[in-house]
């Protein structure tokens, strides 16, 4: 990836003259099935754009879940930037939400006393459930409920490429029931940066002006779309070794059968597991310190030191991600010191 970053052809993307960002936005435009695509720098600004894309006047309204990325962790960015209020529903275990909550936060009056509703925001796979995927049936009555509405659906697909695995499908059966996406091409497609923005050829071309507005626009970009091309053809189907081994991981904790943390196998879909540690002898913040620490006791006892960094969440929740540089070897060394800190803690 960096050989080919480093050899790529570039020119003025400002006058779409950049080869390698104009070959990756085809190609991706290709496998999204749909009619065009935008390179942006993060998934953030790619939220953001396609929000104010579909949400061209202040006091629009967007629904969302409220597990959602664009919900708590893009810093409110729609209302800040945008003047654009966002209106939650609950987000379900399994990543999906209450279409019939939806229907009735849906707010359309030509009256003057709220915002209108101006697009409905899914996200694909789930980030804070657990890198859920919700089912194609599921899309397919939130297409309705948005086509009875006449609104546009946005999806936050920073992980499509994984949710598209996980379902065995192409990423076009899954986009043909959305207005725009956002994908990601870091993360588990392994690129250091850029998302990719799709829809159809006037939405791209407003989302050409925004990204120049919110600073998005990067001139000889085609050092970066190398990579992304990389992921695009590389990368995709070696999800499935992600999937494998944090399913792998699952099964190894519900083997301990210990009461400091379970999982359910039933949730883990794709590369991310979310799991309580409910124990009073340690916090979540605890055990992923514990986890991330390399004692000389530990190596002394076990021949090595592995150190394995998870994510405190809220709820005492913690956060696991599988990824390009996490093998099947490291998850067995993960689920090693994972053992090897449940015993430790069994014994005070």
């Amino acid at each position: 990836m960096r050989a080919a970053m480093a050899a790529a052809q570039v020119g003025y993307d400002i006058f779409e003259e950049d080869p390698t960002v104009n070959e990756l936005q085809r190609r991706a435009a290709e496998l999204f099935g749909m009619e065009e695509t935008l390179f942006v720098p993060s998934g953030t600004m790619a939220n953001l754009i396609s929000v104010m894309c579909h949400c061209p006047e202040r006091g629009a309204e967007l629904i969302v879940g409220d597990q959602a990325h664009i919900h708590l962790c893009e810093q409110g960015g729609v209302a800040q930037i945008a003047g654009i209020h966002s209106r939650v529903v609950k987000n379900l275990p399994d990543g999906t939400f209450d279409l019939n909550e939806v229907e009735s936060k849906i707010r359309h009056s030509s009256g003057t006393h709220c915002p209108r509703t101006s697009v409905i925001c899914l996200e694909n796979t789930q980030n804070f459930t657990g890198g859920r995927v919700p089912p194609l049936s599921f899309l397919q009555e939130a297409r309705a409920l948005a086509d009875r509405y006449g609104l546009p659906i946005h999806m936050d697909g920073a992980r499509l490429m994984n949710a598209a695995i996980a379902l065995d499908v192409k990423a076009s059966e899954i986009l043909r029931l959305c207005d725009s996406v956002s994908v990601c091409l870091n993360k588990g497609l392994g690129s250091p940066i850029g998302c990719l923005i799709g829809g159809r050829k006037e939405f791209i071309n407003q989302a050409i002006r925004v990204r120049r507005v919110l600073g998005g626009l990067m001139r000889q970009a085609g050092v970066l779309a190398a990579a992304g091309l990389i992921s695009l053809s590389d990368m995709v189907e070696r999800l499935r070794d992600d999937h494998r081994n944090t399913r792998k991981f699952a099964q190894g904790v519900q083997a301990f059968s210990s009461s400091i943390c379970d999982i359910d196998i039933n949730a883990v879909e794709t590369n991310i597991i979310m799991f309580p540690v409910n124990d009073p002898r340690i916090s979540a913040k605890e055990f992923c310190d514990k986890m991330a620490e390399v004692t000389e006791e530990e190596v002394t006892a076990m021949g090595c030191g592995v150190q394995v960094l998870l994510h405190h969440m809220y709820d005492c929740k913690v956060r696991a991600v599988w990824h390009l540089d996490v093998s099947e070897e490291d998850t067995d060394l993960a689920l090693w010191k994972l053992q090897y800190v449940i015993e430790k803690v069994n014994q005070k």
